[in-house]
C-alpha cells in the first residue's frame, strides 16, 4: 500500500521498476514543502524490503519497523538538531561528516532487510565538500544500496549530483482532490476541506496537518495577521519587523521562507483580484478584504513586488545577507496610491 496521496504517476513509476527489478541506485525526488517526498520515499523503502509478494503491505516486520523509525537498513539524513554552549541550535548545511559515515554503513551489507536506503532530507543544503563526497558514492554504488535525495529544488544541488540520480518531480495535488480527500478519509466538513484545499496550495501534506493540528492553522493565520499589519504600517515598523526575522533566520530559516511564502500568496492573490482571475485565489477567507485592498495599488506595482518577494527567497537560499534581503524587501513595498484604505 502507497500511502502517497496524489503521485499517482511517480507511483506507477516505481512500482514498474519493482516488477522489472531494475531499481535505479539514487533517486532524487523534488517538490515544494508537504508535497509528499518523505513519504514517497519511505514507501519506496518499505518496497523495496518488504515481505509481501505485492510490495509494500505496510503491515509485515519490516514495514511496521520502517513506519516507526526503527529499522536497521534505512536511515535518514538531514539538518539535525545539534547542542553548544548556547542552547539548541539547527545546521546551516548537511557537513561532510554526515555524508562519510553514510558511505561507512553504505559499504556493510544489510543488516537485517533486503536492501539498504539512504534518505537525505533537505539535500539543497549538502555542503560543498558534503556533495562533492556523496557523488563519489553515486559514481561507484554498492549493490543493494538505494539513495534518495529529497528538495524543493534541484537548482541548488550541484548539477553532477542531479545527474547521476533519477529525477522525479512531484506535482502539486488539484485543490478538487485535496478536497474530496480531506472529506471521504479524514471526516473534514465540505466548507474547511474547500478552505484548506485552497490553502495548502496543491500540498496535501499541509492541509493534513492543519486537519491533524488546531495549533498549525492558528500559527498560519497569526502569522498572516502580522504579515497584513506591517503593510499598513510606517517604516520604522517595517524595519523591526524585518530585523526580527532576519534574527529568526540562522536557528529558523524555514519558518522564514514561509513567512515570505505568505507574503507572496497574498499578493499573488491580489495580482488574481486586479487581473480578473479573483475566483483562482488561494486566501478564499480573506476575499473582501483583499478587494478593498488592490484598489490602493496599480497592477505594475503588485506585479514588481511580487518579483521583489521571489528575489528575496533565493537570495535568502544563496546565504546573502537576511537583514540586508528583508529590509530592501521592505523598502520596496509600493506605496497605496489611496490615503486610507481600511483594513
Amino acid at each position: 500500500m502507497w500511502r502517497v496521496i496524489g503521485q499517482e504517476r511517480m507511483v506507477s513509476l516505481l512500482r514498474r521498476s519493482l516488477d522489472k527489478g531494475i531499481v535505479a541506485h539514487a533517486y532524487l525526488f523534488t517538490g515544494p514543502p508537504h508535497i509528499g517526498k518523505m513519504t514517497l520515499a519511505l514507501d519506496l523503502a518499505r518496497a523495496l524490503n518488504c515481505e509481501a509478494t505485492k510490495p509494500p503491505c505496510g503491515e509485515c516486520v519490516s514495514c511496521q519497523k520502517i513506519d516507526q523509525g526503527k529499522h536497521a537498513d534505512v536511515q535518514i539524513i538531514g539538518l539535525n538538531s545539534i547542542n553548544d554552549t548556547s542552547g539548541d541550535k539547527r545546521q546551516a548545511e548537511i557537513s561532510i561528516e554526515q555524508i562519510r559515515q553514510l558511505q561507512h554503513s553504505a559499504n556493510l551489507p544489510p543488516f537485517e532487510g533486503r536492501c539498504k536506503v539512504f534518505i537525505i532530507d533537505r539535500a539543497e543544503f549538502l555542503s560543498i565538500e558534503a556533495a562533492n563526497c556523496l557523488l563519489k558514492t553515486l559514481e561507484e554504488p554498492e549493490s543493494r544500496v538505494v539513495f534518495v535525495l529529497l528538495a524543493d529544488k534541484s537548482s541548488f544541488i550541484p548539477e553532477t549530483v542531479v545527474s547521476r540520480c533519477q529525477w522525479l518531480k512531484l506535482a502539486p495535488v488539484a485543490a478538487g482532490e485535496v478536497e474530496t480527500t480531506l472529506v471521504s478519509h479524514w471526516g473534514v466538513e465540505p466548507q474547511k476541506a474547500r478552505l484548506l484545499a485552497r490553502l495548502c496550495k496543491g500540498c496535501i501534506g499541509w492541509a493534513i496537518s492543519a486537519v491533524e493540528n488546531e495549533d498549525f492553522l492558528v500559527r498560519h493565520y497569526e502569522m498572516r495577521d502580522k504579515i497584513t499589519d506591517i503593510m499598513f504600517a510606517g517604516n520604522e515598523e517595517r524595519f523591526a519587523y524585518a530585523a526580527q526575522l532576519a534574527a529568526q533566520f540562522s536557528q529558523k530559516r524555514d519558518a522564514v521562507q514561509e513567512v515570505l511564502c505568505l507574503w507572496l500568496d497574498l499578493w499573488r492573490d491580489m495580482l488574481l483580484i486586479k487581473a480578473g482571475f479573483g475566483e483562482a485565489i488561494i486566501n478564499i477567507d480573506f476575499e473582501d478584504k483583499l478587494n478593498r485592498w488592490v484598489e490602493g495599488y496599480s497592477l505594475g506595482d503588485v506585479k514588481v513586488f511580487i518579483s521583489d518577494i521571489q528575489a528575496a527567497r533565493e537570495q535568502l537560499m544563496q546565504n546573502a545577507s537576511p537583514y540586508l534581503v528583508l529590509e530592501v524587501l521592505m523598502l520596496n513595498m509600493p506605496g497605496r496610491k489611496r490615503e486610507r484604505i481600511s483594513k
